[in-house]
């Protein structure tokens, strides 16, 4: 029995790693959207819509601090863990470094934060909130889902994270209940992460003998300047993703700013399907293309085709359910929201789009491509959105963000062709043949 079911389709599938990676990857990311979704009512009907608003102001103050916590290691990380897999020496001095460096630039950030606060009278109104919520700055420096990505064995990461957040969940369920407790939503949300993060960390160092120890400063100073190009690339995707909202509220009353949030919150959970599929076979194309590039080739295309299907499949079923969504998500039926939902329903489709070339700029390492394709999509993300918001609202800002996927794809595929046309040439070539005799 068991024999015929392990000749199943899906279970063929779960022997693939990269496919293993997407469901493990989905799995965590998931979860922490289902438990954001799920504690926020508990928060706002605990401590108040406007206390509310200051937690929720200090995360966003925290989210931009963490950009220079993980300081590109997320994207170099799984490279370097997965070129590096069959050394456990080199594996436990590049596992080291990035811990320590990602812990380093932690401390630096909350003293940067504190200087701010205490020496220059920023975050006045809610810096005691923000005080607590720095223990996120530490959650994000432990974390491991890098290193378990690199290895292409997520099961420990996504269960530990499941747990996490479910002790969370319980946290400001049981101790958050009243205005008073405010300062400690963050900080559950941080404190839980760090103990599943020690966890995890401790089944590195003794279960996998992958040892943690004090790397030399140098080697800490020399990631930091190879990964300076991945750090400014990674603020500037971090300020066209959330800068969009900033714009709209200059041209937009609170209500139309809530209307479009709840759409927004639904279509960045469909966003993340192109990033998790990136994450997937990141590491699978990074020990690909240095051992057969053209089974990298034949990979990058199943992975281009598999995204845009998926994002397709995506798009078409939230525009026949959009107004289900929305009435599930807020209670209420909201035409305005729908229709913005709609539009941002394909936003998986197109980013769907650059997966392929994301994919070479990792694997080859192009940090100077990567850093200029961000900026130019951004400065795109940005115009768009103050022209299209001031005439059209909140449906003008959806169309902005679809649109930025497309400038993404070909501010990229511009930069790529000058650096690796070789490469391009290659991909697309097999591409052509297989239609052709297809």
């Amino acid at each position: 029995m068991l024999e015929r079911i392990s000749r199943l389709p899906f279970f063929y599938l779960l022997q693939n790693k990269s496919i293993r990676n997407f469901i493990f990857l989905f799995l965590i990311q998931s979860s922490n959207i289902l438990i954001s979704l799920l504690a926020m009512p508990v928060l706002v009907r605990a401590i108040g819509v406007s206390e509310f608003g200051l937690v929720n102001l200090s995360f966003s103050v925290i989210l931009l601090f963490n950009v220079l916590v993980s300081y590109g290691y997320n994207l170099s990380g799984p490279r370097n863990i997965a070129l590096a897999a069959d050394n456990s020496e080199v594996l436990s001095q590049t596992f080291s470094e990035i811990i320590w460096s990602k812990n380093l630039l932690a401390a630096m950030a909350l003293v940067f934060i504190l200087i701010l606060g205490k020496g220059f009278g920023f975050f006045e109104d809610y810096l005691f909130i923000l005080g607590w919520s720095t223990i996120l700055l530490f959650s994000e420096a432990t974390a491991t889902i890098w290193f378990f990505q690199g290895k292409e064995s997520l099961h420990w990461a996504s269960l530990a994270n499941v747990f996490g957040k479910l002790l969370y969940l319980g946290l400001i369920i049981g101790l958050i209940n009243d205005p008073s407790g405010s300062y400690l939503a963050n900080f559950f949300l941080g404190a839980t992460a760090i103990l599943t993060n020690l966890i995890l960390l401790g089944y590195i160092h003794f279960g996998l003998n992958i040892r943690l120890r004090w790397p030399d400063v140098r080697s800490i100073w020399q990631s930091w300047k190879n990964n300076l190009l991945l750090f400014f690339s990674g603020m500037t995707a971090h300020l066209a993703v959330n800068g969009g909202v900033i714009i709209l509220s200059f041209f937009a009353s609170a209500q139309v700013l809530g209307l479009y949030g709840i759409a927004e919150r639904v279509a960045m959970v469909l966003r993340i399907a192109p990033t998790l599929i990136t994450q997937a076979a990141y590491p699978r194309a990074s020990v690909l293309f240095y051992q057969d590039s053209g089974k990298c080739y034949q990979f990058l295309r199943k992975v281009q085709w598999t995204s845009l299907a998926v994002g397709l499949a995506i798009g078409v079923l939230v525009n026949l359910f959009a107004p289900g969504i929305i009435q599930l998500v807020s209670g209420k039926n909201l035409g305005d929201a729908v229709a913005i939902l709609k539009i941002l329903a394909f936003l998986p489709l197109l980013a769907g789009l650059n997966i392929v070339n994301m994919l070479i700029i990792l694997v080859t390492d192009e940090k100077k491509t990567l850093f200029h394709s961000t900026w130019a999509f951004c400065v795109y993300m940005l115009a768009a959105s103050v022209l299209l918001t001031h005439y059209y609202g909140g449906t003008g800002l959806a169309v902005a963000l679809l649109t930025t996927e497309l400038a993404a794809y070909l501010f990229t595929s511009a930069l790529l062709w000058k650096s690796k046309a070789h490469i391009l040439t290659e991909y697309y070539r097999g591409f052509l043949s297989r239609h052709y005799h297809s």
